[in-house]
């Protein structure tokens, strides 16, 4: 966790991956104007741990590809000349029966692999896209999951129902940027240090926001930087903030528009047997909210934190990209 966030965001360009031929850009399109017309492919023709970047522009079309960015395959591009008209889309969710026989004796997906498209490979970006998952309002159903270290997302629509966003591996660090994500309940889940800046995040339903389930020694979790909550209309009006999947789950608000959907007490504890006690461990704070929702936060609940313009500095991107302990 010693990367300075210039390296973060800038350098990595710098110190990437080639494809079997040696090229450096590759075009996806599925009338066959391009070099290939599947994704997958495009990644597949990418080097095992080559040492120049490899940008994949994708042209516009839904892909119904279950994608996957192994660990091998770093410093990968996937940049889309169309957000809203270039959908990288699949439809598989928890429970539905596995299309092949597994090894392991399972017969369904599970959460974790019931994505549509799975990042693994390090330092990779994605740009001018949208990433979803279409099976509908069927439970668990993961658009997106990330378990490398690096990640970029820019300009990108994460959609989904329940479960779209999974940032599963701590000691992992993603970075959303002008995005639209949106979901039913714990849409934005995951033990992952994830930061989120000028993003739009729609809750689609009454339920809750983020489930993070941050490490104990992690020093950050998931923190949002002038983003803007919103509701998909007036029918969703009792929207909670987070709830800890996990005891020590971290997750804050900054200069972040609530809307009304929002309700007062802001985030719930998520009890459960065995672990009983997590509003006791579990970290949410706010500073300097603004919207309908930032009218009451006298009444949010107890063990949540509105921070101080000091403590609210120790978010910063730089901070939070370096591993520095906002504790001290």
């Amino acid at each position: 966790m010693k990367y300075i966030l210039v390296l973060f965001l800038l350098a990595a360009p710098f110190l990437s991956a080639q494809t079997l031929d040696n090229r450096l850009e590759l075009t996806v399109a599925k009338d066959g104007s391009g070099d290939f017309k599947t994704i997958q492919e495009a990644i597949n023709n990418v080097k095992d741990n080559a040492d120049k970047r490899v940008v994949i522009t994708i042209k516009p079309g839904v892909y119904k590809e279950k994608l996957v960015i192994l660990p091998s395959k770093t410093f990968i591009t996937l940049k889309g000349t169309d957000r809203e008209k270039t959908i990288i889309s699949f439809d598989d969710y928890s429970g539905k029966p596995l299309r092949e026989i597994d090894a392991s004796g399972k017969k369904e997906f599970g959460t974790s692999t019931s994505y549509s498209f799975l990042i693994q490979g390090n330092d990779c970006t994605l740009e001018n896209l949208t990433v979803e998952n279409a099976a509908g309002r069927v439970g668990q159903a993961v658009a997106l999951h990330i378990k490398s270290d690096r990640v970029i997302v820019k300009n990108c629509s994460i959609l989904g129902n329940q479960d779209t966003l999974y940032l599963s591996e701590g000691n992992t660090r993603s970075y959303f940027e002008n995005c639209f994500i949106n979901g039913t309940t714990d849409f934005i889940f995951g033990a992952a240090t994830a930061y989120f800046y000028k993003c739009t995040i729609e809750s689609l339903t009454n339920s809750y926001i983020t489930a993070a389930s941050t490490p104990k020694d992690q020093p950050y979790g998931f923190v949002f930087t002038d983003c803007r909550l919103t509701a998909k209309d007036s029918t969703v009006n009792k929207v909670f903030l987070g709830r800890p999947w996990r005891p020590y789950a971290q997750t804050i608000f900054i200069n972040t528009d609530l809307g009304s959907h929002i309700i007062p007490e802001g985030w719930n504890a998520w009890i459960d047997s065995r672990f009983p006690d997590k509003d006791k461990t579990a970290y949410y704070a706010e500073y300097a909210s603004k919207g309908a929702a930032a009218k009451n936060v006298s009444q949010r609940v107890s063990w949540s934190h509105q921070l101080k313009k000091t403590d609210a500095k120790k978010y910063s991107r730089d901070l939070v990209f370096n591993g520095g302990n906002p504790n001290k």
